[in-house]
């Protein structure tokens, strides 16, 4: 019962992952198409602990009838050999045969774990000569079929016994194919079902995206096919194409290892994130916890732990890469250091913060992330005495290991921080004790220094031959044309000097990271020519070359650009894992095209395997995908390959050395510049074939190139855990095609040391079959003659000792260094660093959008919702930059509300209607209602609250006040109304007025306003405190009593115009509903009524 699986304790990741029998069979009862009677479909039922059994038997009335099956459902394999699957039961033997079972703990292999998940099924009576064996799975070339007449518990080895058959990439399986080449020994009733069967299962498989697919036993009786077990992994990166058919898929944890629920919110965050965040626990109790950046160093860690004795203390498995922003690193830090500190341990507890080199992550940004979550944890830390070890090295890491050694020190926290002199494993042999801690590690020179020449010798002008030989013809070999039907070769030389690109993407900061390369190379042009961006039409983009501003081509669609630029012979996209696939296939229909480097990690794994297939055929290198590229030093850089410009040229990256490399994972390409460049004479070449299961290019496609370029002198291997493209180096070592000194080192040796699945960060980091762990290449690798160091720690010990005899043969002579030209920092960088400062253009005080979340003068946008502020706590909020009480909020409502409108007849309403009705926007209209807002139309509100204050304030009383404004023949503001008088009262005033008397401290100005309204309206009935009036003195009141402003700021918002915002504010509701009203109603132009009009001409004057 499924034998051709992976074994326990075996890493596997991203994109092939498993999915549960009964989500298996639910796909295949739903989707399979074939002629064959599929029986019992849908015939399922699922038990667990919390299951209602009466329930149970009410919504699966054939399990009362029927004798039964049933079995855990938690991808194990074996099941039948470890007794796990109970046989030919009625419902109540069932239930007794799971007594003993639900719930308990059992081991299976290494990995111990709690039966929890149980599928019941139909018993199907039938005879051995009935089993058969089926099963589909991917592999680089295409998709093998292995079918087996015998099947079932014994089938035994299915690899040496199985009949097989391979559909190669785009190709289509036949009934004839699977009949002639499958179903030899099976009887002849019984191959047209078969071949039917698996046809349709063939195609199912295809459809859905499966990477795996096992039937054992598939059973076929006279009634029709049953699938009895199986077992099946989908690509889950093919989410967004296949979610209408997948629904959402859960992906069950591997047997041995619970489900935790931080481990489901940092997957979460991913989801959610355009950056990498991945979290596997292993031990909850283990003392060592690692935050690592990146895919491949997080493996690295990994194994150095193991390797150094850590296995059964380390407590997880994790990696955060791709330019996380300080709040997601924040948000997954705190998640670590609260399982950490949960349980103390005897020895304490230690923190990994690790990493290689950075390519393009800010490590400062990311890192003070980190810090705001030990501040925040500081005590349970101490508590627990946790002793921190850091080493990073990227953009800005100075400031970031700055930030993190001052939390040390502040916190009292052990924190022991080590940049790029450091060797990046070095940290996990002090941490175990196994190398002592230097008292003061030696400090890098910051990041600004590398930017400027110590030297005062003429940069060279041009260095693009090998550091070690006389220059040489460097032009690249394009791939020679192909005969029809015969696969067009490949070029040998990918980058020059003189190579020019096209950049698919508006990636401008990687952009400009090429362009710096170019410069610091002494290169005499650009390597990019132009850019594509379908999401903009065609216009120029501004970057710097060296000192001087150039501007660079945007087009909209590829042909343009191609018909522009035919020297342009590579591609670099960074189109998404969406349109990756469509834009590459688009490019390669260009012959100049002869390298395409694709960056999106994601792209489904049978999408990639057809863009291999088309590159074969068409002589196109393909670098990727999920690669951050490759760099050719003193020639071309692919995007943010190398780092930023101190990186470059702390790496020497600026001219070639002797040495080229090849590894899977971006950030330890940048790594591996690092080693190589202070063991050797430096780079010559290296590639990021990317972390994918399928690679556009392997290492041997690299390691043959590099073999056959005579700049290059030796090479380095990273490999990894997943396939067996190293045996194939083994072979070529052997077989003598490989002649040149090979160092290499498989990294994912910690996951036979597993007693359970851990998904790393690479997709392609999965081991099939023993061969394929990276315990069996090394020792495979070292067997051929290739060098092999016992770890990565000493890996870079290997390659200097290799680079050193080279050097003692004369096969390398080291050349003299020549200083590279300056670049001068970009501002935005320059700035990020904190070297530099300018006055600002604007300040503000009331709202920041920086951050991970909006603030409104300090409060997070979360917290307003939280606390229910309303719309009146928002405009305290940005208007006044005070929290105000309960009441002020309910009052600045209140005020919207009995100002939003007052009819059509008025003036601003009246012209809101008119440029509506004239076809004018939202927008036109609004302000040509807005415009009319004055003293004499709403805007009384300020005028209002200053009079009255004013007159209060001096001591005037009421009716001196009315006298004074008589006597210098000015109106009292705030007073007085065309329709409503002291016999026809406005609500509005009423409504407001009682408020204010029932919930502010005091109502001084208030009850001053209400005495002078008493004497205007015994004069005329009509002149009574409006609500413009109103508003405006309570206004003044809530400022001076709410206790949140002192006198002079109360005065100073009255005086700057704030109160007439509310009624602006409030109107423009009314106005947006009238230029709304207008357009439903369809009414047409405005002209005025000529009988509405006084024409006054002068008489007629004679001359």
């Amino acid at each position: 019962m499924l034998f051709h699986t992976i074994p326990a304790g075996v890493g596997c990741a991203m994109s092939a992952k498993a999915i549960s029998e009964q989500t298996g069979k639910e796909f295949l009862y739903k989707y399979i198409c074939t002629t064959a009677a599929v029986q019992n479909r849908f015939r399922y039922a699922t038990v667990t602990s919390e299951t209602d059994w009466e329930r149970l038997t009410q919504d699966h009335p054939w399990l009362q009838t029927e004798q039964l099956v049933v079995k855990p459902d938690q991808l194990i394999k074996r099941r039948g050999k470890l007794g796990l699957v109970g046989v030919d039961l009625d419902l109540q033997g069932v239930q007794e045969w799971l007594k003993p079972r639900l719930m308990r703990e059992t081991t299976v292999g290494k990995a111990k774990g709690i039966l929890k998940n149980f599928l019941i099924e139909p018993f199907v009576p039938h005879s051995q000569e009935e089993e058969f064996y089926v099963c589909i799975y991917a592999t680089r070339e295409g998709d093998y079929v292995l079918f087996h007449h015998e099947g079932g518990m014994d089938v035994g080895d299915v690899d040496s016994k199985a009949q097989r058959l391979l559909v190669g990439v785009d190709e289509k399986l036949t009934e004839g194919a699977v009949t002639e080449q499958l179903l030899a020994h099976v009887p002849d009733e019984k191959k047209q079902v078969l071949a039917s069967f698996i046809v349709g299962l063939f195609n199912l498989y295809e459809d859905l995206y499966f990477t795996y697919l096992e039937i054992n036993p598939l059973v076929v009786t006279e009634e029709g096919v049953y699938v009895l077990d199986m077992a099946a992994k989908i690509d889950a990166t093919a989410d967004f194409i296949c979610k209408p058919k997948w629904g959402d898929v859960e992906f069950p944890p591997p047997f041995g290892r619970e489900a935790y629920p931080e481990e489901a919110y940092i997957a979460d965050l991913d989801a959610k994130s355009g950056a990498s965040l991945k979290l596997t626990l292993l031990n909850p109790r283990g003392r060592i916890w690692t935050m690592v950046a990146g895919g491949g160093a997080s493996v690295v860690y990994s194994d150095t732990i193991c390797d150094l004795g850590g296995v059964d203390e380390l407590a997880n498995y994790g990696e955060y890469s791709g330019a996380p922003s300080e709040q997601q690193t924040y948000d997954y830090a705190k998640t670590i250091l609260s399982l950490m500190t949960r349980e103390k341990h005897p020895d304490g507890k230690i923190l990994i913060i690790g990493g290689s080199i950075a390519n393009f992550t800010n490590v400062a940004a990311t890192f003070k992330g980190i810090v705001r979550a030990i501040k925040d944890y500081q005590g349970p830390l101490k508590e627990h005495e946790v002793t921190i070890f850091v080493r990073r090295g990227g953009p800005n890491y100075q400031e970031g290991l700055r930030v993190m050694g001052e939390v040390g020190k502040t916190t009292g926290i052990p924190i022991h921080v080590f940049g790029t002199e450091t060797h990046m494993t070095a940290i996990v042999g002090m941490a175990l004790g196994h190398r002592p801690i230097p008292n003061q590690p030696p400090v890098a020179a910051h990041t600004a220094n590398f930017l400027l020449n110590s030297s005062s010798s003429t940069p060279a002008t041009t260095r693009t031959a090998s550091f070690s030989e006389h220059k040489l013809a460097n032009d690249v070999t394009p791939a020679k044309k192909a005969k029809p039907g015969v696969p067009a070769a490949k070029a040998t030389t990918l980058f020059s000097n003189h190579t020019k690109s096209i950049v698919w993407g508006m990636q401008t900061r990687a952009v400009q990271g090429m362009l710096d390369f170019d410069y610091v190379c002494s290169r005499e042009e650009p390597s990019v020519a132009a850019m594509v961006y379908p999401f903009t039409g065609d216009h120029k983009q501004k970057f710097y070359w060296g000192h001087k501003e150039i501007l660079l081509p945007v087009y909209k669609n590829m042909a343009e650009a191609m018909k522009k630029h035919p020297e342009v012979d590579v591609l670099i996209s960074f189109a998404s894992l969406r349109s990756a696939y469509d834009s590459t296939v688009e490019t390669m229909q260009y012959p100049q095209i002869h390298t395409i480097a694709i960056i999106a990690e994601g792209i489904p794994e049978a999408l990639t395997r057809k863009l291999i297939k088309t590159a074969d055929e068409k002589g196109v290198t393909i670098i990727g995908p999920a690669t951050v590229g490759g760099i050719k030093p003193g020639c071309f850089k692919i995007g943010n390959t190398g780092g930023m410009l101190d990186n470059i040229l702390a790496s020497k990256l600026y001219r070639p050395g002797s040495v080229a490399y090849v590894s899977r994972s971006g950030g330890m390409s940048n790594e591996l510049n690092n080693i190589i460049s202070r063991t050797t004479d430096g780079v010559y070449e290296g590639v990021a074939i990317g972390g994918d299961r399928y690679p556009g290019s392997t290492f041997m496609d690299h390691v043959l190139r590099y073999q056959d370029t005579p700049g290059v002198k030796m090479i380095v291997v990273l490999g990894e855990i997943g396939g067996t493209e190293e045996y194939k180096i083994c072979e070529g070592v052997k077989e003598g095609r490989i002649t040149k000194p090979v160092v290499c080192w498989c990294i994912g040796t910690c996951a036979t040391m597993f007693s359970s699945e851990v998904q790393f960060g690479h997709a392609g980091a999965c081991a099939n079959q023993a061969s394929e762990t990276a315990v069996s290449k090394n020792k495979a690798l070292r067997e051929a003659g290739v060098f092999v160091p016992k770890s990565f720690d000493e890996l870079g010990d290997v390659i200097r000792s290799v680079y050193d005899d080279l050097v003692a043969n004369g096969v390398i002579i080291p050349a003299q260094e020549v200083p590279p030209p300056t670049v001068p920092m970009d501002y935005s960088w320059a700035r990020e660093l904190g070297l530099i400062r300018k006055p600002a253009s604007f300040m503000t005080s009331i709202c920041d959008e920086r951050g991970q979340e909006l603030i409104y003068a300090g409060m997070p946008i979360t917290e307003v919702f939280k606390e229910e502020m309303g719309l009146g706590g928002v405009l305290g909020l940005l208007w006044f930059q005070r929290r105000l009480p309960r009441y002020a909020c309910q009052f600045i409502e209140m005020c919207l509300m009995v100002t939003a409108d007052h009819g059509p007849a008025v003036s601003g309403a009246h012209n809101t209607i008119v440029c509506a009705r004239a076809g004018k926007d939202l927008v036109s209209s609004l302000t040509s209602g807005l415009l009319t807002i004055g003293d004499r139309f709403g805007g009384a509100l300020d005028a209002a609250a200053k009079q009255f204050s004013k007159a209060f304030d001096s001591g005037m009383l009421p009716m001196e006040f009315v006298n004074k404004m008589k006597k210098d023949g000015k109106l009292i503001m705030g007073i007085g109304h065309r329709v409503k008088s002291i016999n026809n009262p406005d609500m509005r005033v009423q409504i407001l007025k009682d408020f204010v008397k029932q919930h502010f401290p005091a109502t001084q100005l208030l009850d001053y306003a209400l005495d002078v309204e008493k004497i205007t309206t015994s004069k005329k009935p009509n002149l009574i405190l409006n609500v413009d009036g109103l508003i405006g003195v309570a206004f003044v009141d809530l400022l001076r009593t709410c206790g949140g402003f002192t006198r002079d700021e109360a005065d100073e918002f009255v005086e700057i115009g704030a109160l007439n915002g509310i009624f602006v504010l409030g109107r423009s509701m009314g106005f947006i509903g009238h230029y709304l009203d207008q357009k439903r109603l369809k009414q047409g132009l405005y002209r005025h009524p000529w009988d509405d009009i006084s024409y006054v001409l002068p008489e007629h004057m004679s001359m």
